[in-house]
């Protein structure tokens, strides 16, 4: 048994701080082959995440500690959804469908997001970022 707790979110938001990514993931899953992906995203200020989409899977993010808005995209590149998840204001969470353009930013220092999505792995390369409008 794993226990998510403070101590486990602090060492995970440590690594996400010296990474040049400025985010790190603590796997529960034992294998990129897994079935089903279960895993802490700690993020920093300034982490830079592709507009992405997963064609065949579902994703769910729940927010543990800080804040992050998540944007949601038309084929075209432009926002159709914007919105804040904040666990001190009752918004907890997100369930993104299938095939649905996506990134998450991160508002503030030591946010650490558990994300649940069907495995295996596939690189963005191959599931699709999005190039969107400014």
């Amino acid at each position: 048994m794993k226990i998510i707790d403070n101590q486990l979110m602090d060492s995970v938001t440590a690594q996400a701080k010296q990474s040049p990514r400025l985010r790190m993931n603590y796997n529960f899953h034992q294998s990129l082959e897994d079935k089903c992906h279960r895993f802490l995203n700690a993020m920093e200020m300034g982490t830079q995440v592709a507009v992405h989409h997963h064609i065949t899977k579902d994703e769910t993010l729940v927010v543990l500690r800080g804040k992050v808005r998540v944007l949601i995209y038309n084929d075209e590149g432009d926002i159709t959804e914007n919105e804040v998840i904040d666990p001190k204001e009752g918004r907890f969470g997100v369930d993104i469908p299938k095939n649905t353009w996506h990134t998450v930013e991160c508002m503030e220092p030591g946010t650490v997001v558990f994300e649940v999505k069907e495995g295996p792995f596939v690189p963005h390369e191959i599931d699709g970022i999005l190039e969107v409008k400014k």
